[in-house]
């Protein structure tokens, strides 16, 4: 095959700005060619004015993500947030002003426990920080009454939150639907079961109100971080409609385990997640590194 006539793969040279850099990485090769493309995706689904759903698993928020997010919901740059129950919960222990605290992934786990620390890879958070969490989110859930989709849950507990650069308090503020297919598989999950007299979390009314999300007429695009559920039930929900006309994914996770986390953009356009023409690319890199980049070119790229 002639490709002499194609465009030549540039040299990275070092650049002095994000920006700079993520243009040069369009023009190499591998997962730098990937978030090149990624972090242009993300700005045309903005520019084009797509309705976008920002999916969101694993331990982003301990690992220091969560501006993003705010960020994100202050300038538009999402329009859903879809996330698990764990990153809820770190969430509000940031918003309570307990923070994370840098750790050390190779320690002995038994002294950490009898000291009163958790342990998330090199991230360690105070037990206290989960003592504060039930003191501040238990009477909310003792005075609600009747069914609330998880959105209007958070919506009740974002109402409450102080912290201005909370995304449950922006979402809450600006009315941002944040979906939590997986609240009942975590602690405050665990808080709703015992401290609920009137309260019904509806999570079937999660799955009408996706629905008529994706029914609009406009274009759909999909940021999708690390997989799992929040991924799954943001996609799925496409089902019933056309597809989404653009999708980025940054994931670690390879395909050929069959899992739904390495699952390709291509292998979703077999069940019309995505149009057939749909601009998508999946950045396989840690996202702490990738988000932060991709989402830098965003914000300042004129």
């Amino acid at each position: 095959m002639e490709h002499e006539n194609g465009e030549k793969i540039e040299p990275i040279f070092p650049a002095n700005n994000v920006i700079d850099l993520i243009d040069a990485f369009s023009n190499t090769a591998f997962n730098a060619k990937r978030m090149g493309e990624a972090a242009k995706i993300y700005k045309e689904m903005v520019e084009s004015k797509s309705f976008i759903f920002f999916t969101m698993a694993g331990a982003m928020i301990p690992a220091g993500m969560r501006l993003i997010v705010t960020d994100a919901m202050k300038n538009g740059f999402l329009d859903v947030f879809v996330t698990t129950g764990a990153n809820i919960v770190h969430e509000v222990v940031e918003s309570l002003g307990i923070g994370h605290y840098k750790g050390d992934a190779n320690v002995d786990d038994v002294e950490l426990a009898n000291s009163n620390i958790n342990r998330i890879y090199d991230v360690f958070l105070p037990q206290r920080a989960f003592e504060e969490l039930e003191n501040f989110v238990s009477p909310i859930i003792s005075e609600l009454d009747g069914k609330y989709t998880t959105f209007e849950f958070l919506w009740e507990i974002g109402k409450r939150i102080e912290d201005k650069n909370s995304f449950l308090r922006i979402a809450y503020e600006r009315k941002i639907p944040i979906f939590c297919p997986t609240l009942h598989d975590s602690i405050l999950g665990l808080h709703v079961a015992i401290y609920r007299k009137k309260l019904e979390i509806d999570l079937f009314k999660d799955v009408y109100s996706m629905l008529d999300l994706c029914y609009q007429k406009k274009k759909f695009g999909v940021v999708i971080v690390g997989g799992g559920v929040p991924k799954n039930f943001t996609l799925q929900a496409m089902l019933l409609n056309e597809g989404f006309d653009y999708a980025i994914q940054i994931t670690t996770d390879s395909p050929h385990w069959g899992g739904l986390s390495g699952a390709t953009l291509e292998e979703a356009k077999s069940w019309c997640k995505l149009k057939e023409n749909a601009k998508a690319v999946t950045v396989y890199c840690d996202a702490t590194i990738a988000l932060p980049l991709i989402y830098s070119y965003l914000k300042f790229k004129d």
